[in-house]
């Protein structure tokens, strides 16, 4: 194992001690910062639609042609 300075071995404690913390009781959540709502914004989600069945409906006339 290598030789650790005195800063070095300060903040190894330092993180094992917070590591630690986190292990037994899981990382805090932020209560309030949940999204709500859709990821995606509306006229992509009105756009995406529009292909979609557009689309189908092409195919239905070329198929019924």
């Amino acid at each position: 194992m290598a030789v650790q300075t005195p800063k070095q071995r300060l903040a190894n404690q330092k993180f094992a001690k917070k590591n630690e913390k986190h292990r037994k009781f899981g990382k805090k959540k932020a209560k309030g910062d949940s999204q709500t709502g859709f990821t995606i914004s509306k006229p992509w989600l009105l756009l995406l639609a529009f292909l979609i069945i557009g689309g189908g409906i092409i195919e239905l006339v070329s198929y019924l042609l």
